[in-house]
């Protein structure tokens, strides 16, 4: 398959070196001093979870359209963070053939949510992620396959990746079915030596991944810890307790009973051991928190839901007023 990876960070990154690595035709969109350290050295993979470590020579730019000098994409990855992905999209077309699916690998509630989604909330809109239905008309949403990753990686250096813990990624078609296109996602992820999942609802894979995020990553943010030390904070994992549960009766309201309680879906975090959790490293790099997709689209739902979300919206306060401090919002 020819496959493109839009936004090679760590995650990004990740998935390119193992997609190449076992038979595909990968390139990778990145920029700034990334970009220049693959190109001038190719990427270095520091691979704790499997047996990709080394330096991988991948075809990379910052612009799409170079990306599509040799023929249009069979797969797209977006792993952008969610603040960045409505600006590509019209900057993907080149690379967007007849039959090029797209997966969206993003934290969050995605902007795709309730397209196909069926009943009374079918193709509504989420305000706090798209607005005006900018992405929806930039993007033809049937190309859309649903994507949840459950895997940690860092950037150490420009052009120098840690993939520290997990390799599974739950993939899962807007409208529930099973398609001769998510098997053949599925296949490729599989091949590439990650634990690939195809989910007949993919909506109940992002409220349970998206359960940790909304808690556990402006925890992070706003103490600075690393995975085990929230979860060895019995004071810290009260409140996010708190807010799982805030964010089950949202999910329930929407349609999807999350089947776990709150500290099952703290066990789940543990498994990640030490990682450095991805918007404490965008605060220590300088870079915009992903606060709309992870915690301001809950609160949005839950307003609409008409329920009482108050640990969410206290703790979604404190991230953004440490935003603000640093210039980050």
């Amino acid at each position: 398959m020819k496959i493109v990876v839009i936004g090679a960070g760590s995650i990004g990154s990740v998935l390119g070196v193992r997609l190449a690595a076992t038979g595909n035709e990968v390139a990778l969109l990145a920029r700034g001093a990334h970009l220049a350290a693959i190109r001038a050295r190719g990427l270095t993979l520091i691979d704790q979870v499997g047996s990709f470590s080394g330096v991988h020579r991948l075809t990379s730019s910052d612009e799409p359209r170079e990306l599509a000098a040799g023929g249009t994409a069979d797969l797209i990855f977006i792993t952008l963070k969610a603040h960045q992905i409505a600006a590509m999209l019209s900057r993907i077309t080149p690379l967007v053939g007849r039959d090029t699916v797209v997966v969206p690998a993003i934290n969050g509630l995605p902007w795709w949510y309730f397209y196909r989604f069926g009943g009374a909330h079918d193709g509504r809109t989420v305000r706090s992620l798209d607005p005006d239905g900018a992405m929806f008309a930039a993007l033809d949403p049937r190309r859309i396959i649903g994507c949840v990753l459950h895997f940690a990686a860092e950037v150490r250096a420009p052009g120098e990746v840690q993939h520290t813990s997990g390799v599974r990624i739950i993939v899962g078609e807007p409208d529930r079915s099973d398609s001769a296109r998510l098997r053949a996602v599925g296949a490729a992820l599989e091949r590439a030596q990650f634990k690939a999942e195809q989910a007949s609802d993919i909506r109940l894979a992002v409220w349970t991944k998206l359960l940790g995020n909304l808690s556990f990553n402006p925890i992070a943010a706003l103490t600075g810890y690393l995975m085990n030390q929230i979860c060895a904070d019995e004071a810290l994992l009260d409140q996010i307790r708190a807010m799982m549960r805030e964010g089950m009766r949202v999910a329930e309201h929407f349609g999807t009973r999350v089947p776990m309680t709150p500290d099952q879906r703290i066990d789940m975090a543990r498994q990640l051991g030490g990682a450095k959790i991805s918007m404490l490293q965008d605060l220590e790099q300088g870079r915009p928190l992903e606060l709309a997709a992870v915690i301001g689209a809950v609160i949005e739902l839950a307003e609409q839901a008409d329920i009482d979300v108050p640990t969410i919206r206290t703790v979604h306060a404190l991230a953004q007023a440490r935003a603000r401090a640093l210039r980050l919002a």
